[in-house]
């Protein structure tokens, strides 16, 4: 008792080797959409696309899989982008009125930027004046035009970004160029464009706010023409040939202005329209003219009064029109041509990024090979797949390209295809599950599995006889403006009920369960044929007729009563009801027992969807559980219940805190609880744990199930169980008596065929944790310590078989420690507190299987958990003894905390090389709709290696600075003008794996 009560583990050198040999923490790559761009650029020469952030970030993209992602120092938004051409150089323009330049670096795909840049305010004007409106870069690539608020026009060096001051160009000197009745002693206000002429270099427009537009001569340094425009001013364009500029304009018309040599001053344009007119519109903010096969492209210009609200693009043709609505905010837009005829329209939106083909008739949407929004409907919950099997992907891929329709002009090329496939599936409010390809660097979507059709929804077009477009007469009115849908964001849930809350697929089945907010458990198949077919129902009441307690909150789905049409894919086999119809907390499948199990905040069923009936319903609501009763959606709360609660709830803690008693233990359990409390009260520092109250509401909602084959009756026959983790603390572990598993009664029967004999659950052991902690995690350990293995893993080979000849152990993880307990006893064998040690909770738990750089077939299981503090801490099993911690999410970051997900690896030890190259990622979101990418492992690393031809040399940079940039997201630092370029690279677009 001594030496247990005071020993104190010092350093192993020994196993701190090992410790870096098999762990190692890096954030590798970033998934999703930008959050909150707020700048575009295309670099045609280079084919690469720049997008700016307005927290200060600047992401290049390539072909699928070439990336460079970079950080200004300062998080000011990026207001505008400029590529010099070919040159892998970029300027970006922040809100704080600084210039940045940036450039790859040879020997580390990096790209560093030069000091900033801020022009100087002129002596007598305000420093505002000099707050930067618009870049334009000359064709020479040596030259930066700077517009600014004050109307002046400054010129920059490049690459030094040293100012020519003999060049500036102030208000005053255009202004004094103008005829008398135009000047009126009004300012001509901020440089809101500069265009550069087309065919003559040199020459550039120059566009101010109140609609005077001049062409001025650099070299002459005067103003060759002034168009005096009376109309204020949003952007320009060139014609080709340069006989004709178009004007866009704040009353949502646009002007066309011809250019003669001749003519000094141009009165009035050739011609002015508005489009949506006559009534008041909103300005038209940016303006493309394509002139080989004439293109007119512009954004807004919208009715103020009927569509103001409405995100538009417009595309005019010949006689060709279409209003492209969007449903977010446009942010810019570039065209991709040859010679100034456009094949691509690309349209950066505040949540998406749509291409459109502009050489098909129709001009159809095209699908991107990456930056798909993550979160075209509010992401509920992801979860990760890890080598999926050929077969799976193959049909997940031939649905998703039946699903989209069309195949994109370009292929995602995937060099690890043959290594391991990787998804990633995020469930959504709108009741959807998107399946996307994690294998490589660039996130691509593959499959999209809805539920909506399964039920009647509050919005089912079927059922609307009302709807205008389902009327002869509305369509024979041609609708203006002529608007199409475009873009697949959409930030409104038809009906809330619909949102998906869990899921668990079985992957070498092909079976899968989703499971809802209103309670719904579907369990789906896979089939590459569509199918017509009338989903059958079971309705299982969680609350097993207990009197006291009443629903307030949301109604059931009504699942349809006639036959559904479901495209290839996943398809329905079985719909599962819980009743109340409250949202879902945890779900399990097991395909080889063809069960499944599920648990809401009133209890937990089990279901066996072969025969379609219920196995088991248990109740774990506590008479003070009222707020379960309520629903997440509901709005029918009592203020006076809850003050009532509240004062009691303080009542009850004073009173506790004079008098605590202390219950005798009735059962091995408690008793072994109490001995391991006893022994470790005299433990250094450790923070004094209240416990919870048994009345908290809530306290029944069960937050884990598990299926496992083990010994729970007795130590000398195994079987199927389930376990299950409450809220309050609470695991119930239930033996299971499937025909034709196990050693059980129902195997024993005879004459009794399997399908007419059904699953049974008995009840075998209850655990009560003894500070009531809710349950986080249920995990079996065979004899050997290791988790279980998946269903069909051993069977298929996939997996080494459990060790079943000595004892089990069940690993249940809570909010406050870790415990492992012995079986079939249920005694406590060893824990780690975790809230009295590191004073925090537990918030995701996994089990992992790390392999070492050193030795080639060594490797541990290991237990990683995540905190509310956003720390990672990682145990070896089953002696749960700590092993190394990081830093991982800020603690600040609450929702990037809740969505983390742990690759599910360390089911049983991989025996083919096929399964055994993972990187142990986890996956969180840094943003509504992106992802970041980290690892553990110090073995196997995803890295983007990523390169790009330019039309100038790079310096090269020694292979030990390369080094240090391993595994990380190729990045932008500010730094010193790095030395004399040297080398070149080769275009490739590839991701590989670096292994040490």
């Amino acid at each position: 008792m001594m030496k247990f009560r005071f020993r104190r583990q010092g350093t192993d050198p020994q196993r701190e080797k090992i410790k870096q040999e098999l762990f190692a923490f890096n954030k590798t790559v970033e998934h999703g959409f930008p959050h909150q761009p707020s700048a575009l650029a295309f670099d045609p020469k280079l084919q690469l696309m720049a997008i700016g952030t307005k927290s200060g970030a600047i992401k290049v993209y390539g072909a699928p899989g070439v990336e460079f992602t970079g950080l200004h120092r300062d998080t000011s938004a990026v207001t505008q982008i400029v590529f010099l051409p070919g040159q892998g150089r970029l300027l970006s323009l922040l809100d704080d009125n600084t210039i940045h330049l940036w450039e790859l670096v040879a020997g580390r795909s990096v790209l560093l930027t030069l000091p900033p840049f801020s022009p100087p305010p002129p002596p007598i004007l305000l420093p505002s004046a000099t707050r930067v409106t618009v870049l334009l870069l000359l064709r020479s690539c040596d030259l930066l035009c700077i517009g600014t608020e004050g109307g002046g026009v400054y010129f920059l060096e490049l690459p030094s970004l040293t100012l020519k001051d003999n060049q500036t160009l102030l208000q005053d000197q255009i202004t004094q160029s103008l005829p008398d009745d135009y000047r009126c002693g009004k300012s001509l206000g901020p440089v809101e464009s500069l265009q550069e002429h087309p065919q003559q270099s040199g020459k550039v427009l120059i566009g101010y706010s109140r609609g005077l537009v001049v062409l001025w001569d650099l070299s002459a340094r005067q103003a060759d023409q002034l168009f005096l425009g009376k109309q204020q001013l949003e952007s320009l364009v060139w014609e080709r040939s340069a006989s004709l500029f178009v004007s866009s304009h704040n009353d949502g018309g646009y002007s066309v202005w011809p250019v003669t040599s001749g003519n000094t001053y141009s009165h009035q344009p050739a011609s002015s329209t508005i489009p949506y007119g006559p009534f008041p519109c909103k300005a038209i903010n940016k303006i493309l003219w394509r002139t080989t096969s004439p293109v007119l492209l512009y954004s807004g210009g919208m009715p103020r009064a009927s569509y103001g609200d409405r995100h538009c693009l417009t595309i005019q043709k010949d006689k060709d029109h279409v209003t492209l609505d969007f449903t977010s905010r446009v942010i810019d837009f570039f065209t991709v041509h040859k010679f100034d005829d456009p094949s691509a329209l690309v349209v950066l939106l505040e949540e998406e990024l749509v291409v459109i083909d502009l050489q098909t008739p129709g001009w159809p949407s095209l699908p991107t090979p990456y930056l798909a929004p993550l979160h075209s409907s509010a992401i509920t919950c992801s979860c990760h797949i890890s080598s999926v099997p050929p077969k799976l992907w193959e049909r997940l891929a031939n649905a998703g390209k039946a699903q989209r329709g069309r195949q994109p002009t370009h292929r995602v090329r995937n060099m690890l295809r043959s290594v391991q496939s990787t998804l990633i599936g995020n469930m959504h409010e709108d009741g959807t599950v998107r399946f996307w390809d994690a294998s490589g660097v660039a996130l691509t979507p593959l499959y999209k599995l809805s539920t909506a059709n399964v039920f009647h929804t509050d919005c089912d077009p079927s059922d609307d006889s009302q709807d205008p477009s389902n009327d002869p007469d509305m369509q024979q009115e041609e609708e203006w403006p002529p608007f199409r849908k475009v873009g697949c964001f959409d930030p409104y849930s038809d009906d809330p009920r619909l949102g998906i809350q869990k899921i668990s697929l079985c992957k070498y089945s092909n079976k899968l369960v989703v499971a809802g907010t209103a309670g719904q458990v579907i369990v789906l198949g896979l089939s590459d044929e569509r199918s017509d077919h009338l989903v059958d129902v079971s309705v299982v009441d969680l609350l097993q007729d207990r009197e006291g307690f009443t629903w307030k909150g949301h109604d059931r789905l009504e699942p349809r009563l006639k036959p559904a049409p479901f495209p290839p894919g996943f398809q329905p086999l079985v719909l599962v009801q819980c009743l109340p119809p409250a949202s879902v907390t945890a779900v399990a499948l097991h395909a080889e027992w063809n069960l499944i199990a599920f648990g809401t905040s009133h209890g937990f069923g089990l279901f066996d969807y072969h025969r379609r009936n219920a196995v088991l319903a248990r109740c774990t609501l506590h008479p003070n559980d009222s707020l379960a009763m309520e629903g997440p959606l509901s709005r029918v709360k009592s203020l006076k219940k809850s003050l009532r609660q509240s004062f009691r709830r303080i009542r009850k803690s004073r009173v506790s805190g004079k008098k605590r008693t202390i219950s005798t233990p009735t059962s091995k359990v408690q008793e072994a609880n109490a001995a391991l409390a006893e022994q470790e009260e005299v433990a250094p520092v450790q923070r004094r744990i209240e416990p919870r109250s048994a009345d908290d509401s809530l306290s029944g909602v069960v937050r884990c199930l598990c299926f496992a084959d083990t010994f729970l009756r007795d130590s000398t026959h195994h079987g199927p169980t389930l376990w299950a983790g409450t809220n309050s603390g609470s695991v119930y572990a239930y033996a299971l008596e499937v025909p034709g598993i196990g050693s059980g009664r129902a195997c024993e029967r005879g004459g009794a065929s399997e399908s007419s004999v059904c699953v049974e659950a008995v009840l075998g052991k209850e655990i009560q944790l003894m500070h009531r902690a809710p349950v986080v995690s249920i995990c079996v350990l065979d004899g050997r310590g290791k988790p279980l293995p998946d269903p069909y893993e051993a069977a298929q080979d996939l997996a080494i078989a459990p060790e079943m000849t000595n004892a089990h152990s069940v690993l249940i993880a809570s909010e406050e420690q870790l415990k492992v307990f012995s079986l079939p006893k249920v005694s406590a064998k060893t824990k780690f507190k975790l809230t009295a040690h590191e004073g925090c909770r537990v918030r995701k738990v996994a089990l992992v299987v790390f392999s070492s750089t050193a030795q080639e077939d060594y490797s541990e299981h290991t237990l990683v958990c995540l905190t509310n503090l956003g720390d990672m801490h990682l145990f070896n099993i089953p002696g749960l003894r700590p092993q190394v911690r990081y830093d991982c999410i800020r603690k600040e970051d609450i929702s990037g905390i809740a969505s983390c997900v742990f690759t599910k690896n360390g089911q049983g030890e991989e025996k083919t090389s096929h399964f055994n190259k993972n990187e142990n990622p986890g996956f969180y979101l840094i943003s509504p709709s992106e992802y970041e990418r980290f690892s553990l492992s110090a073995k196997v690393l995803t890295e983007p290696l990523c390169s790009v031809q330019l039309d100038r040399p790079l310096d090269p940079t020694p292979a030990s600075t390369w080094r240090q940039w391993r595994g990380k997201l190729p990045l932008m630092e500010e730094k010193k003008p790095p030395a004399e370029p040297g080398s070149v690279w080769a275009a490739i677009s590839e991701r590989k794996e670096q292994q040490q």
